[in-house]
């Protein structure tokens, strides 16, 4: 009888099988790896939590925030996954499939324009 070192529950199957399925293999490894290369997986994290903020921030797919509320939630625009520019030159900075775009305006608080990746911005 074989154990899972991810799970502990009892493996069901070929002899030589080391885990009791493909999600605890990956977790498994996951888990293993981010212990060995600490500064992949700190980027790591820091682009899921951008990414978590972005999207609970941009439920219609176009909003506005203040960037004080995104940073003090642990936002770090510093971290992110591509750029796109647009026409009028304006650098909307993306986690995955979320953008932001920083809005400076004078005598104003900075704010954030949030945006999700579009078709049109491929080309």
């Amino acid at each position: 009888m074989s154990i899972c070192p991810y799970c502990k529950t009892e493996i069901i199957g070929r002899s030589d099988k080391k885990y009791c399925s493909t999600h605890c293999k990956s977790a498994h490894q996951y888990e293993t790896r981010k212990q060995e290369d600490v500064l992949y997986y700190a980027i790591d994290k820091q682009l899921k939590t951008n990414r978590k903020l972005l999207k609970v921030y941009n439920k219609s797919g176009l909003s506005t925030i203040r960037k004080e509320k995104l940073l003090s939630e642990g936002f770090n625009p510093n971290y992110f996954t591509h750029y796109w520019k647009n026409k009028k030159g304006q650098v909307y900075f993306f986690c995955y499939e979320y953008g932001f775009l920083n809005l400076k305006k004078q005598n104003q608080k900075e704010k954030y324009l949030l945006v999700t990746w579009q078709d049109y911005m491929h080309g």
